[in-house]
């Protein structure tokens, strides 16, 4: 039970920061995959306290090393992480969709963000108060165990992303990150300049200019100034490297826990994976 003082301090928080966002209506909900797979005490606990939000393109959720008071849900909405460094300059190393959170490490352990957080493609936003996040790690195993292979697969993302950074041609990490978008956008053209997807990709901008040309002659994308539409999907991921088919099987199996997984408590673990199996209409935004 979370203590009564800690909520209506929440609830005081919220009406100061909600002033400075837009809601969003309750029929323009989709599902996130995360929330959905809370077993029901949990999810009774957690939807009072859902708050929608909806921020602009480019907003900034939580600078690196800012405190979070929430964790935040993409229902819709697509949320990148950056890694900044000293002089400024900063460089994607993972981004969260509907089947994911942001905040999460906080909510377990440190309340610090080791990363910038912006909106990188508009749409629903669902935020929740690390507070009660942290009650609930506490107090469920089914949570835990969900929170830790979410974390998991998260950072399977990061270490898969650094590793594309590193070896793979600027016309490959493009590729793969235009199918994560396109993916989460459901097919929708794509709001982003070739500036934009310099920042994302930590390529300069000619090298991203000459990738989207040779992409758009080759057929698989057209492009006009901030706006990008995938035309040959099967094209576009056959000249992706390998990075995004694994990064994409990882987060599809993520509710299901690995036959070699800890077994503390096979209850949890087999609650973990009946939701699983209840919730597989609910595909994760890899799915087309």
């Amino acid at each position: 039970m979370l203590d009564p003082a800690i909520r209506g301090d929440m609830r005081y928080r919220a009406s100061l920061e909600g002033r400075f966002m837009t809601k969003v209506p309750k029929n323009e909900r989709q599902s996130n995959l995360l929330l959905n797979a809370l077993e029901t005490a949990s999810r009774k606990r957690i939807e009072p306290f859902l708050e929608p939000i909806k921020l602009k393109l480019g907003s900034v959720v939580c600078d690196a090393g800012g405190l979070l008071k929430h964790a935040y849900f993409p229902e819709g909405a697509v949320l990148s992480l950056l890694t900044v460094l000293e002089n400024g300059s900063a460089i994607e190393t993972a981004n969260i969709g509907q089947e994911g959170a942001f905040g999460l490490f906080a909510a377990m352990y440190s309340r610090v963000s080791f990363n910038r957080c912006l909106v990188q493609l508009e749409g629903g936003l669902f935020r929740c108060p690390i507070e009660l996040l942290q009650s609930e790690f506490k107090n469920s195993e089914h949570v835990r165990n969900l929170f830790v292979s979410y974390s998991e697969t998260l950072l399977s993302q990061v270490q898969q992303t650094v590793a594309c950074n590193a070896l793979h041609s600027t016309e490959e990490r493009m590729c793969r990150w235009l199918l994560m978008m396109h993916d989460r956008a459901a097919g929708e053209p794509l709001p982003y300049t070739h500036e934009f997807l310099s920042h994302m990709l930590g390529a300069n901008r000619k090298s991203v200019t000459l990738a989207a040309q040779s992409l758009q002659n080759a057929g698989l994308i057209s492009y006009r100034r901030g706006s990008i539409t995938v035309l040959d999907r099967p094209g576009l991921e056959k000249a992706a490297c390998e990075c995004y088919a694994v990064v994409r099987e990882r987060f599809d199996a993520f509710l299901m826990p690995p036959s070699t997984a800890v077994q503390n408590d096979s209850r949890a673990i087999n609650r973990i994976t009946l939701v699983r199996n209840g919730a597989r209409h609910l595909q994760t935004p890899w799915h087309n």
